[in-house]
């Protein structure tokens, strides 16, 4: 079905959406927002939304409301949203998904996002979406059994994806790449992730993010580039291990000092080289080009 055969009031969402995320021109992108019905990733009304500081229940069962740049909660205890459209509408468009590349998708949710980004891949693409709660997994692989180059994941996303991908977007915070996220990259493969530290309540960590910033890192010949896309608020990522001492610390004062955004390639598991952003034996994060 055409972008223009699709509801009216889906085809306003996604131009919106698109205007409000910076998106100048992007039909392909256009047309995967318009297509895919957000009411049936989201779950029955009553519907909830997230207003930054509490949910509030919405007024009216007709799913036209959802197609607004909100928060809508799926499950409201954890914090666990159906992302900002414009937030993820900008990292789709940075991470620039073609037609027949594989994609993992890790945090997938219930798979609205995953649903779009099976537009982009079309049919001769794949999509690998990995959810680690049991429940979403499921609903997932409910919502998008419609799909034939979807295979939905019940796991930890830190271990995948298990063989080389094209793209690796991940919709929960960490305070490190994983080495699937790294090793498993194809060349000329990008990799988008919220890279911070989480927010601590009363000694322990709250399950949100304290600071965060899009990372984009990408495969070439020689290296990797990397650079900071935006500041982002986002989950904390769950199952992980304690970090290393000093990490936290360290990724504190490099957001503090807003070097981040200076970076411009990402060292893995070779010796650093002269002054870094942030760095680890395995990894860190360079001024250089690479």
């Amino acid at each position: 079905m055409a972008f223009e055969d699709e509801p009216p009031y889906r085809q306003v969402y996604a131009r919106q959406i698109l205007a409000k995320a910076g998106v100048a021109k992007n039909d392909r992108l256009l047309a995967a927002l318009a297509k895919v019905p957000r009411e049936k990733f989201v779950g029955p009304p009553p519907w909830v939304y997230n207003d930054f500081r509490h949910y509030r229940e919405m007024a009216s069962t007709d799913p036209v409301v959802l197609y607004q740049d909100l928060l809508i909660g799926l499950n409201t205890r954890r914090g666990v949203n159906n992302g900002m459209p414009s937030l993820h509408a900008s990292a789709l468009n940075t991470l620039g998904i073609r037609e027949g590349e594989t994609v993992a998708h890790l945090g997938a949710g219930t798979g609205y996002y995953t649903a779009i980004i099976a537009g982009l891949v079309g049919s001769s693409g794949k999509v690998v979406a990995v959810e680690y709660d049991e429940a979403l997994a499921e609903k997932a692989r409910e919502n998008l059994s419609g799909y034939p180059n979807v295979e939905v994941v019940q796991g930890d996303a830190a271990d995948w994806p298990k063989e080389d991908a094209d793209v690796v977007y991940a919709n929960f915070a960490l305070d490190h790449p994983p080495a699937a996220w790294i090793e498993n990259l194809g060349v000329s493969g990008r990799l988008l992730f919220p890279l911070g530290i989480p927010a601590v309540e009363n000694g322990r960590a709250s399950g949100f993010t304290r600071s965060a910033g899009f990372l984009l890192i990408d495969r070439r010949a020689r290296g990797f580039g990397a650079r900071f896309i935006q500041p982002v608020s986002f989950v904390w990522a769950e199952g992980q291990e304690p970090p290393p001492a000093g990490r936290h610390e360290g990724l504190a004062e490099a957001f503090r000092s807003r070097r981040l955004f200076q970076v411009r390639s990402f060292r893995w598991r070779t010796a650093a080289q002269g002054v870094e952003c942030y760095g680890e034996e395995d990894w860190g994060l360079c001024f250089e080009e690479p």
